[in-house]
């Protein structure tokens, strides 16, 4: 009996103990986001158009110009901001499948660039890592914590990892239309008639990604030939694309709800990002 008394009493402790570390583990990372968020909205430059003009896609390579036809109407508010909800799955690894589910929430401002993705990724069953992915005021950030207590390694600052955060926030794009606009600070340029070059200049950044457009004039991917990708603690350029589908009306645009992403590996494609979108809530300028 004495056994037994001393094994339940060890259990209520580990369960205490767990639970504990949970609970401060979400309160210190919810801090940690509220502090990122803030600093987001504080670099927002609110000027620019109201709406959009349809005027000004007469330019722009045929594909583009059928795409924007296709996702925008005349008048439409242009976005300041859009907070989405994700959940799907992530690969923890580029040599074997380790797919794990998470869910994420993620603010984005369309002026100045920049984004805040706070994700928690399942490991094992009641062993969240939690994510911060992010571009902020021309810094990159990247941070997992187990439990959001212990950290897995950070990756801050300028360079390549605000380059490369730089380009999720562009290639995401097609969740916030309006960005993309001529006139907006992506200007674009033909490759052929279901493909265009779009550049983007933030700060001292300045990159070009490939976007693909299907028949039916949305876009169905994009790639950039190189991102820098963390391979055993340093990084590692390589060919990065994302791929969009399932479009549906949401506050009179055409967006994407499903995409996944990949590395485009010396073995091959390694798909590590599948993601559906939940919930898109936006502000429009007014």
């Amino acid at each position: 009996m004495d056994i037994l008394k001393w094994t339940a009493a060890a259990l209520i402790l580990v369960a205490i103990l767990y639970g504990s570390v949970v609970a401060f583990g979400a309160w210190r990372w919810k801090e940690a986001t509220r502090v990122l968020v803030s600093r987001l909205n504080a670099a927002e430059i609110a000027d620019g158009a109201l709406r959009y003009d349809a005027s000004v896609i007469a330019d722009p390579p045929a594909p583009v110009r059928r795409y924007f036809e296709r996702v925008l109407t005349d008048g439409q508010p242009m976005i300041r901001s859009v907070d989405l909800a994700l959940s799907g799955t992530f690969n923890m690894s580029l040599d074997a499948p380790q797919w794990r589910p998470f869910t994420s929430t993620q603010r984005v401002m369309a002026n100045r660039p920049g984004f805040v993705w706070n994700g928690r990724i399942a490991m094992f069953p009641g062993v969240p890592v939690r994510v911060h992915d992010a571009y902020v005021a021309g810094t990159g950030v990247l941070t997992p914590a187990l439990f959001g207590l212990f950290s897995l390694g950070t990756v801050r600052g300028e360079g390549e990892i605000a380059r490369g955060e730089l380009m999720r926030w562009l290639a995401e794009g097609v969740w916030y239309p309006t960005v993309l606009l001529p006139g907006q600070g992506v200007t674009w340029k033909p490759v052929d008639d279901a493909s265009a070059h779009a550049t983007l200049t933030e700060g001292s950044i300045t990159l070009t990604m490939l976007f693909r457009f299907s028949e039916d004039g949305l876009v169905s991917g994009i790639r950039v030939e190189a991102r820098g990708a963390l391979v055993g603690g340093e990084t590692v350029m390589m060919p990065w694309e994302g791929r969009f589908r399932d479009y549906r009306p949401q506050d009179g645009m055409i967006v994407p709800f499903h995409c996944e992403v990949a590395w485009i590996t010396p073995q091959g494609e390694r798909p590590y990002f599948r993601g559906t979108v939940m919930l898109a809530a936006y502000r429009f300028a007014r």
